[in-house]
């Protein structure tokens, strides 16, 4: 009786314990599952969440990229637009450089040309001033011995002109032909005014400016004389002796 007891007693602790197992097992199940449906609903919600902030960051992304691809845009063509402004003003300026050549091209040649032609007109000038010059020599010496020795041979003649050279060489005396003859008191026809008759209407001989240009030229038949007379003493030569 007393065994029989025991193992009543024995089966209802198994069996309340059992039964509180499957309780707890039970409650335990349950709430894993209510657990399981929250982490699923929280789960849930984020991703919706998330596809929601992800269209929205997309689009945002798409304009932002479509803003930032037009900024590009208008900095690429304002850079486009400023090299070929920069090209344009860089042509204007060569083509000006060339033209600023040119002009100064023309502008040297210009000046050279007419320093040539002024320096060629210069030198013509001198040259018909020379030669004006000799001329008047000429003409002076050959009235001079036109008026000295006009009747006289032609190398007494050519005498006359050595002497009129001779003191122009001399220290004693003036270095040029026109203070030479009109040197006070030396040849009577300056003084008495008959060799500037001669002189202004070319009135000398063909053989007394032969006479001059050959004197002229080194001809000199009395050596270094420096007087010539009609009387006195000296080299002879027709009616003058040189002395």
């Amino acid at each position: 009786m007393k065994f029989n007891k025991n193992k009543r007693m024995f089966l209802a602790m198994y069996t309340a314990m059992m039964s509180a197992v499957m309780l707890t097992g039970f409650a335990s199940s349950t709430e894993a599952q209510e657990q399981s449906a929250v982490e699923s609903e929280a789960s849930t919600e984020p991703s919706d969440q998330e596809e929601t902030l992800d269209d929205t960051q997309s689009a945002g992304n798409v304009g932002t990229d479509w803003c930032v691809s037009k900024e590009v845009i208008d900095v690429q063509s304002g850079m486009i637009e400023n090299v070929k402004i920069a090209a344009v003003e860089a042509k204007i300026a060569y083509e000006a450089k060339l033209e600023e050549e040119r002009r100064a091209a023309e502008e040297a040649e210009r000046i050279a040309r007419e320093k040539a032609e002024a320096e060629a007109e210069a030198a013509a000038a001198a040259q018909a001033e020379a030669a004006a010059a000799q001329q008047a020599e000429k003409e002076l010496l050959a009235s001079l011995i036109f008026c000295e020795a006009g009747n006289q041979p032609y190398e007494g003649q050519v005498a006359v002109g050595a002497v009129v050279m001779n003191r122009i060489k001399s220290s004693s005396y003036p270095d040029t032909m026109e203070e030479v003859i009109y040197q006070s008191g030396q040849f009577s026809p300056a003084m008495s005014g008959w060799l500037d008759r001669v002189r202004a209407n070319q009135g000398y001989t063909e053989a007394a400016m032969q006479a001059a240009e050959d004197a002229l030229a080194g001809s000199n038949p009395i050596g270094d004389c420096l007087y010539f007379s009609v009387g006195g003493y000296g080299t002879r030569i027709g009616d003058h002796l040189f002395h």
